[in-house]
């Protein structure tokens, strides 16, 4: 039988202060969220799947010169502007990021991004790798996603069945293609977009995990 107190030896000191000092509910912060790729990864889709499923989850619309395709609508895709008006907004420093991708300029506002994360959210990012890049560098606290097709033939099936752009821009994505995977391992995850419902998966894991990461948490009475 162990000597009188002995079974108090190894016991754990109770914590100092009162019990209800001690927090039992978090509040998960917000973060940058970023979706790399070669165009006909599926980004688009896997974005629109994961905001749809996740309310903490909105999309920042991002600014080009590119021309609007037919199957979209100004500020649900993106921003459209004018060249001169898109450099106003450079030169004033409204941008996170841009990038000049397939002759065209991109650039993901400031603003919003900011706002959304202070409130708590989940601000997502569709971007190309030029893009991703310098909001890594940027944002050194952003989540990096790097969405990979299972082939390149299946990106040219892709580009090809969503039938927006002239073929002369499909080769010169496809052309591009090969440069931009090679960047998948300055990404923190890869989501192969092999199978939609799969890859809608993995990236709702992702985002789940990184709303308990601890440096995030917020103790709430």
């Amino acid at each position: 039988m162990p000597a009188p107190g002995s079974e108090m030896a190894g016991a754990r000191p109770a914590p100092a202060g009162p019990l209800d000092a001690v927090p039992f509910r978090f509040v998960p912060g917000g973060f940058l969220l970023v979706l790399s790729g070669p165009s006909g990864a599926g980004k688009g889709t896997l974005v629109d799947r994961l905001v749809a499923a996740r309310p903490e989850c909105v999309f920042s619309i991002s600014a080009t010169t590119r021309p609007r395709r037919s199957t979209e609508a100004e500020g649900v895709q993106y921003e459209f502007v004018a060249r001169d008006e898109f450099e106003r907004r450079r030169s004033a420093g409204q941008f996170l990021e841009w990038a000049e991708v397939h002759n065209q300029l991109y650039a993901t506002p400031a603003k919003f991004v900011d706002e959304q994360v202070r409130a708590g959210r989940v601000v997502v990012l569709d971007v190309d790798v030029q893009g991703g890049a310098s909001v890594r560098r940027a944002r050194k606290d952003a989540v990096s996603v790097f969405v990979y097709p299972p082939s390149i033939d299946a990106l040219r099936q892709r580009l090809l069945k969503r039938d927006t752009d002239a073929p002369d821009v499909v080769e010169t994505r496809l052309k591009n293609a090969p440069g931009e995977l090679a960047e998948w391992r300055e990404y923190e995850f890869l989501v192969l977009n092999d199978d939609l419902e799969q890859a809608v998966a993995r990236l709702t894991a992702i985002v789940d995990a990184e709303r308990v990461r601890v440096r995030r948490l917020q103790p709430s009475s």
